[in-house]
């Protein structure tokens, strides 16, 4: 006689649309005109926790949607051209996603270090991108400023990952 087991069935609203308004209102925060000592908060682009989350803990048509969103929403923001953050986030989206039955069930330094090339990669292309549509390279420094905090929330993307990992075994 077979048991049954327990599915915890896990719903679009926890693992999207919830992060995704927690990300949008971290973002707004940082966002705000504060100094102290002179220095500004960082801005790191939150999204990118998501972006390379999502297709580890579930494929899903709704997530690259949210993604573009989410870059769209970014890029009214910051006043940067329509849909380059987008792009940057899409693409991390689809690296992880392509190498999503190798990363599953991987260490957490594993994760980190394609969660930092996935992150550099996405930096690097909006780097050119910017580049060739100004004509003139931004600055390193304040690359560098986006960069590393970015990569510093690697932790919330395991987080999100570790929650949310064993929700659905559907799609395993």
């Amino acid at each position: 006689m077979r048991r049954a087991t327990a599915v915890r069935v896990v719903g679009p609203w926890s693992w999207i649309i919830l992060p995704a308004l927690l990300s949008m209102a971290a973002t707004l925060l940082l966002a705000t005109p504060v100094e102290v000592f002179g220095l500004r908060l960082p801005q790191p682009i939150i999204p990118m926790v998501l972006a390379f989350a999502w297709p580890l803990i579930r494929p899903s048509m709704l997530a690259p949607i949210v993604l573009l969103l989410l870059g769209l929403f970014l890029d009214l923001l910051w006043r940067q051209p329509l849909g380059l953050a987008a792009v940057s986030l899409l693409s991390v989206y689809a690296v992880v996603l392509l190498s999503r039955s190798f990363l599953m069930g991987q260490e957490t330094s594993v994760l980190f270090v394609w969660y930092s090339v996935g992150t550099l990669l996405a930096f690097i292309l909006t780097y050119v991108i910017v580049t060739l549509q100004a004509a003139n390279p931004p600055s390193v420094l304040s690359w560098l400023a986006s960069v590393v905090p970015t990569l510093l929330l690697f932790p919330f993307a395991d987080r999100l990952i570790e929650r949310f990992e064993d929700g659905d075994v559907r799609f395993r």
